[in-house]
């Protein structure tokens, strides 16, 4: 029997991965705290998410755990045994970690070491899958070459015309402080993999999203976005004229890549997976996709002071997760994306009322 352990299971990526393995017949160890609700208030709290999938899945076994608690993670990990390990637990928020910097950096760096570790002495050819972020970068992104054009930031070096590659550089450069503990993190997980030789890699994630996201201002910039234009609240833009720039990736793609990795895991490896140039978009594009959906105006209000550290453009170049893995690639468009968030919203929406 299969057994996977998926830290953050509540979460949006977390709980897609748990559903996917499920749904092929994987023991699903999921292990999560509600911090969402902590760092978020009630508006993170991902409770629900918990409850469907112990409704949802026959295999799922819910594990109360804080990823801090090192001789509690130890012991997990002996217990459950697992076959694979997707980490997806995290504090999220670029914008948060200013005023948590110890519970930031607990959680995202050492957090991951408690996993690694634990692991490691469990078990050296157990696939783990992390889920780092192109936050990594830091704002190094912002020194390309870019094109204002009516609605968007575009690259305007050739170099950078398929999006970032894993090549760009991730130090001298300014991280915020959620970015520099997701690179300790990033580094870690690449070290035991190459120094252990331990099948492990770090995926950084562009946007990801989808209906199953509990989007708060902070973190989850489609899903809140499309929420606020619903409740029809209004909705702050923080510079680069709203023409800044994502690729959005459906979390049912990640989970997919993650089944890919763990059939055919490699060691110590860094992947950038997100929508790619295809499923990219700007935040006045975003503005005007809804409203074509919903037919209510996007109520706004701009801040000319963009966030720290914040990326002006950026898209993940896919050439070489594609080519690692050819059988993966997008299979939900923006159009897709869209569709299905607005539908969730509304159906929370509606119970709520």
């Amino acid at each position: 029997m299969n057994r996977i352990l998926v830290t953050g299971s509540s979460g949006l990526i977390g709980s897609e991965v748990c559903t996917f393995f499920g749904n092929l017949g994987w023991d699903v160890h999921g292990v999560d705290n509600n911090m969402r609700a902590y760092f978020f208030g009630p508006s993170g709290d991902t409770r629900w998410s918990q409850q469907r999938l112990q409704k949802s899945l026959p295999k799922f076994t819910h594990h109360e755990l804080d990823i801090r608690d090192r001789q509690h993670v130890l012991s997990k990990i002996g217990e459950i045994k697992p076959d694979a390990i997707v980490h997806t637990a995290a504090q999220p928020s670029h914008d948060k970690a200013l005023s948590i910097p110890f519970d930031d950096f607990d959680i995202n760096a050492v957090g991951t070491l408690n996993l690694l570790e634990s692991l490691r002495r469990y078990s050296t050819t157990v696939p783990f899958v992390h889920l780092s972020t192109n936050k990594v970068y830091g704002d190094r992104p912002n020194s390309i070459a870019l094109k204002q054009e009516e609605t968007r930031w575009q690259y305007d070096d050739p170099k950078y015309l398929n999006g970032i590659p894993e090549t760009l550089a991730i130090d001298q450069s300014k991280h915020s402080l959620f970015g520099a503990s997701k690179t300790a993190a990033d580094v870690m997980v690449q070290e035991y993999g190459r120094y252990f030789g331990m099948p492990t890699c770090c995926l950084r994630g562009g946007c990801l999203t989808g209906p199953n996201h509990s989007g708060v201002e902070l973190h989850g910039f489609l899903s809140y976005l499309i929420k606020c234009n619903l409740e029809k609240k209004e909705y702050t833009v923080y510079g680069y004229k709203g023409k800044q720039v994502r690729d959005n990736i459906h979390s049912y793609d990640v989970a997919r890549f993650c089944a890919e990795f763990i059939n055919k895991p490699r060691k110590g490896e860094v992947y950038n997976i997100g929508g790619g140039k295809q499923n990219s978009i700007s935040i006045l594009e975003a503005f005007q996709m809804i409203e074509r959906l919903s037919g209510f105006p996007m109520k706004y209000t701009y801040v000319d002071e963009n966030r720290i550290g914040d990326h002006i453009c950026y898209y993940s170049d896919l050439t070489k997760i594609k080519s690692h893995y050819p059988n993966w690639d997008i299979t939900k468009s923006l159009d897709d994306i869209f569709q299905e968030i607005y539908a969730s919203w509304e159906n929370r929406l509606a119970v709520s009322a």
